[in-house]
């Protein structure tokens, strides 16, 4: 069998770095993971970008357009069959959602990872780049959305999370699972997921804010937020979705001025619902006009609210893209 063409996108994070002397995990010179993209060479025939080398929490929705618009040439340049990208973890799950979001194609889309620095012991980098590869081979995997693999599971962008500070299991969908395994044998699928519409981007320049909330909150960080000029608010709530009462005045704030927002609960599993009608509760909050996402998580439902603003700002809208 002919082997695929896949464009393997390096961006850096931990798969990229190395640790030092002192125990601390950098970058280098080179990039260790790019080094060794040699060693995958059996899976595929590779195309090599590497369009810049940073840690996650140095990545921003302009990357994260880089990223998918450098898909786009690939693929309309070189025919190429599957994208595989090395990212740092601590925002992987943000650009593959973000791209899960505006990427409108059917070839695999594979974003991968590493908790342990190339030089050590037990590291997973090169293991999960094989793994990933061999999935964006993978002819079940066409058509299913942006994939997250690490650890030997797959997962989908809109439901993938980590979940623990530096695990190698930490990538997990809570509620879901991972919706297929990478075994010695092959890649397996034993769920087809859900995918969500595609949207334009042109510019990431709308502004949008998360806030966790805590007992006791008031409203004065709701209140700031017009004046800092951001263009819409994820909350994460209480529970199934309820605020403190002391926060309903700089909500009530807000949404006069049409801006945006979007409630998620900061529980681990679970679905925010408009359940309780006190004030401050679930059902006051939507009666407001607060908007409830089905299930994201507040990290995604930024990055979703983000793009949709970029649409329109009709609340309607904003608010069908949640349901």
């Amino acid at each position: 069998m002919a082997k695929k063409l896949i464009l393997l996108i390096h961006t850096g994070g931990t798969i990229s770095m190395a640790q030092d002397q002192t125990g601390a995990v950098i970058p280098g010179k080179e990039n260790p993971i790019a080094e060794q993209s040699a060693q995958v060479s059996d899976y595929a025939n590779l195309i090599v970008e590497s369009p810049f080398t940073l840690p996650s929490p140095h990545i921003t929705p302009e990357h994260m357009l880089q990223i998918k618009k450098l898909i786009e040439k690939y693929y309309l340049d070189s025919g190429i069959e599957g994208v595989v990208i090395t990212h740092g973890t601590d925002t992987l799950e943000e650009t593959a959602y973000f791209l899960d979001l505006t990427l409108r194609l059917s070839i695999p889309v594979v974003l991968t990872g590493a908790m342990r620095s190339s030089n050590e012991i037990g590291s997973d980098g090169l293991y999960n780049l094989i793994s990933s590869i061999r999935t964006a081979c993978c002819d079940e995997a066409y058509g299913k959305g942006v994939l997250v693999v690490l650890n030997d599971e797959i997962h989908t962008a809109v439901n993938v999370t980590k979940t623990h500070a530096s695990n190698v299991s930490t990538f997990q969908s809570p509620q879901y699972g991972p919706i297929g395994i990478v075994t010695k044998g092959g890649v397996v699928f034993h769920h087809t997921p859900k995918l969500d519409l595609k949207y334009s981007l042109q510019e990431p320049s709308k502004k949008v804010v998360i806030i966790k909330a805590y007992a006791g909150m008031d409203s004065r960080l709701f209140t700031s937020l017009s004046e800092l000029g951001f263009d819409g608010v994820v909350i994460e709530a209480l529970g199934q979705g309820n605020l403190p009462p002391g926060t309903v005045e700089g909500i009530q704030s807000l949404i006069k001025e049409n801006i945006p927002i979007v409630l998620v609960s900061r529980c681990f599993n679970g679905i925010a619902q408009d359940v309780y009608g006190y004030e401050g509760g679930g059902r006051h909050l939507k009666e407001m006009g607060v908007i409830f996402s089905n299930g994201l998580n507040g990290q995604k439902a930024r990055i979703k609210l983000m793009i949709g603003l970029a649409q329109s700002c009709d609340h309607q809208f904003i608010s069908n893209m949640f349901k």
